[in-house]
């Protein structure tokens, strides 16, 4: 794949996460975390090893210029996002090289790294002081984590091995 085109899909794929980002209200854009996940998966599918950390630093950069209150942090947590989704992609396993992929290593690579980049941002939140601790918000966080992960692998893994596993950029 020539360096053009994987340029081009990560940007087209950084761009939807900004626009789910900053196009819809503050309750519903944390729910749609699984379009996040589902685009960093297939992101570090088709661009590679360190392909989800690509697709980040493009919506991570898009989401600081426009929320520059909180640029830094927008813009470590879109990193360390990509970064889990493709360090999980190594030692699950999940090597796109040879076509066909195992649905559940992508599962449990996107479960555990929305679950863990969401209790994060949610605990640098609370450390700068800008909500207070909540119990049932931890829990549902780490839930809505864990169900959008899942969901995410298992829609990126199908669509992975039924029309993608062939496909030349």
């Amino acid at each position: 794949m020539t360096t053009s085109k994987r340029l081009a899909l990560a940007i087209v794929f950084g761009m939807l996460i900004f626009v789910t980002k900053t196009v819809l209200p503050a309750p519903i854009n944390k729910i749609v975390i699984v379009i996040h996940a589902f685009l960093l998966a297939l992101g570090a599918l088709l661009l590679g090893k360190i392909g989800a950390t690509y697709v980040s630093v493009v919506g991570g950069i898009l989401t600081a210029v426009w929320n520059v209150a909180l640029a830094p942090v927008s813009f470590l947590f879109a990193v360390v996002y990509g970064l889990l989704v493709d360090g999980f992609n190594i030692i699950f396993k999940v090597n796109p090289s040879n076509r066909k992929i195992d649905a559940w290593r992508l599962i449990v690579t996107m479960t555990l790294s929305t679950a863990l980049v969401g209790l994060m941002s949610y605990f640098m939140t609370l450390w700068m002081g800008l909500i207070l601790r909540n119990f049932t918000m931890e829990i549902g966080i780490l839930l809505i984590g864990f169900f959008s992960g899942a969901v995410a692998g298992y829609i990126a893994a199908i669509i992975w091995n039924k029309y993608l596993k062939n496909f030349k950029i």
